[in-house]
């Protein structure tokens, strides 16, 4: 990834709305989920989802699946990863493993 595809993806996620939208659609998995069910779950309008989405979208960072007369959307996994490898590859002056973060307590992940 470089830099400019960094930027574009972190200033599509520093907006509060499309944050909660991105981290909506990485808690649903490769499921994903349609529009509405989004809009629903967060409290939005369609049309302020929408261009949300498009803003997601137009980063790299949720995919559109068209079914029918609805769009499902999805968390681009790969395209999160490739952020967070850009924003630690040098980490620790290139040795990942000594700025490993600390093991969750918590039961999950």
């Amino acid at each position: 990834m470089d830099a400019t595809i960094a930027v574009t993806a972190l200033s599509a996620l520093a907006q509060q709305h499309r944050l909660a939208i991105f981290r909506r659609l990485v808690e649903l998995g490769p499921a994903g989920a349609f529009a509405g069910e989004i809009a629903e779950h967060l409290g939005l309008a369609a049309n302020t989802l929408s261009f949300h989405l498009r803003t997601l979208q137009q980063a790299g960072l949720a995919v559109p699946e068209p079914q029918g007369r609805n769009i499902r959307y999805r968390a681009d996994f790969a395209a999160m990863q490739g952020l967070v490898d850009y924003l630690t590859e040098n980490c620790c002056g290139g040795d990942r493993n000594g700025c490993a973060p600390a093991k969750s307590t918590s039961a999950c992940c």
